[in-house]
């Protein structure tokens, strides 16, 4: 048994320690490794048999690996794709800790102050997410509204929410299946600039959009 958890750890170190893993694919592979011991902890609990701990150990590896997201090919080429097609607009294209690709777009393309209605601008950008989106069935949408602190809460924080609403029925129109599509709008409570000039309440009245690509086992 001891011989078995020790392999079980080693297999998670490699995961996590080479030299050629991103930061958040070593962040991917420790959850793998954690989820294997547990899992082998697991077996040996329930039989101590080598075929039960294996089984267990497999079983963690897949679900600390599900903590977060994958980070595939995929995921990498829509970054890529997103990268070209926003060169110069004020978008930010990054990934995040979680593996998730985030598409950070301000008020000067995304929507007129006070107003919850895709520009112009924004739809070519909108348009080549959701192309990258139809190609992908594990993926995971989560859209996040918000806005400067002119005004009240209870003005700013269902704006918030129908700006998020409005990017997503406009992917939903263009083929993006809306149960992948999640919404959420934080007012004016969570500021990227100082409030307190023009240009950083522009910064502040922006859309977040967060994928994240999930192993079908993950999905379930």
């Amino acid at each position: 048994m001891k011989k078995f958890v020790l392999s079980v750890v080693s297999s998670g170190i490699l995961l996590t320690g080479c030299a050629n893993m991103s930061d958040t694919q070593k962040t991917t592979g420790i959850g793998a490794g954690a989820g294997a011991l547990a899992g082998a902890a697991i077996g040996s609990l329930t039989g101590g048999d080598r075929g039960a701990i294996g089984a267990g150990a497999a079983i963690g590896a897949v679900a600390g690996a599900a903590g977060g997201y994958l980070w595939s090919q995929r995921m990498e080429n829509q970054k890529r794709q997103m990268e070209q097609a926003t060169q110069g607009t004020g978008v930010a294209v990054t990934q995040t800790p979680n593996n998730e690709l985030k598409l950070n777009i301000p008020s000067d393309v995304s929507f007129d102050t006070g107003r919850a209605d895709i520009k112009s601008n924004f739809a070519p950008i909108l348009d080549q997410f959701a192309a990258g989106l139809r190609n992908n069935p594990n993926a995971e949408v989560r859209i996040v509204g918000h806005t400067d602190n002119t005004g009240t809460d209870a003005i700013n924080d269902p704006l918030s929410i129908q700006r998020a609403a409005a990017t997503r029925d406009y992917l939903v129109s263009r083929g993006v299946p809306a149960a992948a599509i999640r919404i959420d709008g934080r007012g004016s409570r969570e500021p990227v600039a100082d409030n307190s000039t023009p240009a950083g309440r522009a910064q502040n009245r922006r859309v977040e959009i967060y994928t994240g690509e999930r192993s079908p086992a993950a999905k379930g």
